[in-house]
């Protein structure tokens, strides 16, 4: 049996609307909160149990403790997704697919890292502040998540072929299934 591969067809105009991206975030959002509750009650049950609280992290081990149990699961879980199922749980509840211009692992990887760096730039800002009293850095770290944030979002709500920086790095572009 031929495995099928999706060659991808740029649509210049893209009609994603509003409400499907919108809907698409909100259900991707709330399962990333689902996780990030039960990641803080097993953690805190794991410290509990095991150091009678929560026990004092340097400022390495904090970004550390970070990057490994929220922003890399959640990272290669989206790719997990993207690739065997061309596309999120949101993207799944909204009608959307993402599609491939060649599909790779590393496209999927490429378009997620690029997804979720506003999110590891934010934790890194934040937690060098919480050491830093928040110095330059952790302000500079701060503004630049939050600006990729909003070029990442402005450039999916208003070009007209809704590709943010990931798709276009990654060659991939989110389209209503059946298009």
């Amino acid at each position: 049996m031929i495995k099928e591969e999706t060659v991808m067809k740029v649509l210049a105009i893209n009609s994603i609307s509003f409400k499907k991206r919108m809907m698409e975030l909100l259900f991707d959002y709330l399962f990333i909160l689902a996780y990030l509750a039960l990641l803080f009650i097993g953690s805190m049950l794991f410290y509990i149990i095991f150091f009678n609280g929560i026990p004092e992290f340097t400022e390495i081990q904090s970004q550390c403790l970070a990057f490994f149990t929220s922003v890399l699961p959640i990272t290669l879980l989206f790719t997990f997704l993207d690739y065997t199922n061309n596309g999120s749980f949101g993207k799944a509840k909204a009608g959307l697919q993402l599609v491939y211009q060649k599909k790779t692992v590393q496209a999927s990887l490429i378009r997620n890292t690029i997804k979720f760096l506003p999110w590891q730039l934010g934790h890194m800002g934040t937690i060098h502040g919480v050491y830093s009293e928040f110095d330059v850095l952790s302000i500079s770290l701060s503004i630049s998540a939050t600006l990729l944030a909003v070029l990442l979002l402005a450039m999916t709500l208003f070009r007209k072929d809704k590709r943010h920086l990931g798709d276009l790095l990654a060659h991939t572009q989110v389209q209503q299934k059946g298009d």
